[in-house]
């Protein structure tokens, strides 16, 4: 058997000569090619195409979040879940501020689902980044169709949140960050008015999806979401209670659980002034004023916490005052809110709203200069300088009165007046009726067409030019009456070439434009809509047959207030002084004697000090 297999062996070189390959092998692998006829492709459906594509499209975009915005989103998200306020109130205030400007000034920051993965898929926490990315498309970019429908989607899941849930909720959030939600959400709303309103600048599909959009930012359902934040949390309720002095068992038995809460108490607050702002939006400032009932406008009432609100609140009085034709307070509202601005510039100009408030006072200087001119009056001599300043040339023609008077107030008016809406939307669910309104556009083809919003506005402004219109003469008539104390009727209607019937109705518009309703003091916790009817102007007459007999009361210049008003400031401006660092003398390089070079022989004629040098706060030895 050994003999065998060493036979073998030793044939294996003849094996290798004589054995044909080919033929031992066969054709395996030979000039045969793989069918894949009859092997069955994988099957990928569409959708799950398309929803690989999606995932591999937010992994790319999700790499390219810089890794800083990662930690902040992280860090904000845990300090949401342990209601930190502290941290909550700097990260929302200045971090999100931050990044804003560095990475995000013209894009949209990541989309909650992109970073969802970072917070767990926490759904409070991207209910309230989604409220901060809307936010910042709205005012850093612009919004499509899409961005305003679930801009409106979002804020109905937080109200929900907030106002459906079983008891209360566990959240706290900072109350600027609170007064933010109110403010952009009614914001949103009107600016989705005012786009809404124009019909022919829409897409088919914007046409189609407003169509199909149902009560999508509609008037009730934003009045609805303001009046249960104010009922849920009786804040009312608690602003009686706490003006009456009770105890705080006695309050929280009142507000009951909600009310008890500080989240809900704001909300309920702020939206006492939410829908101050949004029955102004809509032209009805009775209401706007009725709802602010139990609101005081002094410096101890819980919105001048949040400066942003305390300026927009004494904007809408104001307004709602000069709408309702008492001047002499919105005068007196415009003068508190200006004097408070002025005062606290220096400490908001780092504030990411400072030129929010900055543009709002602005605004206030306008409408101060129309109701000075409409009610001239002595309250505030500074105030009334700088609207003189900003607005001399509207302010000159409005005091003076005629025709060019008109111009100014209108002017002033549309620079200053808020953004009145239509409540009722176009008939976008009726074809025929759009399709109508697109034509008749079409057909009048004017770009300056008045829209529904224009329109709006435009009928507010009518109404109070009608007023400032029959006022027009008095301006000329008080100026003649000032230069007599008794005037025959003949010869001062020749002096305004009117007959004596058109000056006796002239007379009576100058007597009635004297008068206004106003607040008098000592009913500071009356409702904004009580006052007294008093005489605005320091001029009165009577007429007696064919003559005019007129009486000027002078009132002083209250001095005390000037020297007052100026001590503080004079004292302000020493300690000013005083925390400044002392100057540093030069370090003399040469001799004490040493020959004055021809800089210094241009001073060679001022005194010289001598004696002790005194520092401030003490005396330092020479």
């Amino acid at each position: 058997m050994a003999q065998q297999r060493l036979a073998l062996w030793n044939a294996e070189e003849d094996l290798e000569e004589d054995v044909d390959l080919s033929i031992a092998m066969g054709n395996y692998g030979q000039n045969v090619q793989y069918e894949d006829s009859h092997m069955h492709q994988p099957q990928i459906d569409e959708s799950t195409l398309i929803a690989m594509q999606q995932h591999m499209a937010q992994q790319a975009a999700f790499s390219q979040i810089p890794d800083v915005v990662k930690s902040f989103i992280i860090h904000f998200h845990q300090a949401v879940l342990e209601n930190n306020l502290t941290e909550i109130t700097v990260a929302y205030e200045s971090g999100w501020n931050k990044y804003t400007e560095k990475f995000y000034a013209k894009t949209e920051w990541p989309e909650a689902e992109l970073i969802a993965p970072l917070v767990n898929d926490d759904p409070i926490f991207l209910i309230l980044y989604r409220e901060l990315y809307y936010r910042h498309v709205y005012s850093r970019l612009q919004p499509n169709i899409d961005d305003r429908f679930h801009s409106y989607e979002n804020s109905c899941e937080l109200f929900n949140y907030l106002l459906n849930s079983d008891g209360p909720v566990e959240l706290e959030l900072p109350e600027q960050w609170l007064w933010d939600i109110i403010d952009e959400f009614i914001y949103q709303y009107q600016v989705f008015c005012t786009w809404r309103s124009k019909v022919t600048s829409k897409t088919p599909d914007e046409l189609m999806m407003l169509a199909e959009g149902g009560p999508v930012w509609s008037s009730y359902s934003v009045l609805n979401v303001l009046y249960s934040l104010m009922q849920k949390s009786r804040v009312n309720e608690y602003i009686v209670a706490q003006r009456e002095g009770k105890s705080p068992e006695e309050i929280a038995e009142i507000v009951g659980e909600y009310g008890q809460r500080p989240l809900y108490r704001m909300l309920g607050y702020f939206s006492i002034i939410g829908l101050l702002r949004v029955h102004i939006h809509l032209g009805d400032f009775t209401l706007g004023l009725k709802v602010m009932d139990n609101v005081e406008l002094n410096q101890k009432s819980p919105f001048t916490r949040v400066t942003a609100c305390h300026v927009a609140t004494y904007y809408y009085v104001g307004f709602c005052y000069i709408m309702l034709r008492r001047y002499p307070d919105a005068i007196r509202t415009f003068v508190t809110i200006l004097n408070f601005i002025m005062r606290m510039r220096q400490y908001h100009t780092r504030s990411y709203q400072y030129d929010q408030i900055s543009k709002t006072a602005d605004r206030m200087y306008a409408l101060f200069a129309m109701c000075h001119a409409l009610s001239p009056s002595r309250l505030d001599d500074n105030i009334a300088n700088i609207a003189k300043e900003r607005y001399g040339e509207q302010y000159a023609k409005m005091a003076r009165g005629g025709p060019d008077a008109l111009a100014a107030f209108e002017e002033l008016f549309l620079y200053a007046c808020p953004k009145f809406i239509t409540a009722n939307p176009p008939p976008y669910e009726d074809p025929a009726a759009i399709n109508a309104l697109i034509s008749a556009s079409a057909e009048a083809d004017s770009p300056t067409t008045p829209t529904a919003q224009t329109d709006s506005t435009h009928r507010h402004l009518e109404l109070f030019l009608a007023d400032v219109a029959a006022q027009l003469p008095v301006p000329t008539l008080r100026s003649f009456l000032k230069l007599y104390t008794s005037l025959g009727a003949k010869k001062l209607a020749n002096f305004l070439d009117a007959d004596e019937e058109e000056l006796v109705q002239e007379m009576m518009v100058l007597k009635q434009a004297s008068r206004s309703i106003s607040r008098v003091t000592g009913t500071e916790g009356s409702s904004l809509l009580d006052g007294q009817t008093i005489t605005t102007s320091d001029l009165n007459f009577v007429i007696d047959e064919n003559m005019v007999h007129i009486a000027e009361s002078t009132v002083g210049r209250r001095y005390a207030g000037w020297f007052i008003k100026n001590t503080e400031r004079t004292q302000k401006i020493l300690d000013d002084l005083k925390s400044m660092p002392l100057p540093t003398p030069p370090k003399s390089t040469g001799p004490a004697t040493a020959t004055p070079s021809a800089g210094e022989n241009t001073s060679q004629n001022r005194p010289i000090r001598t004696g002790q040098k005194v520092a401030w706060g003490g005396v330092k030895a020479a």
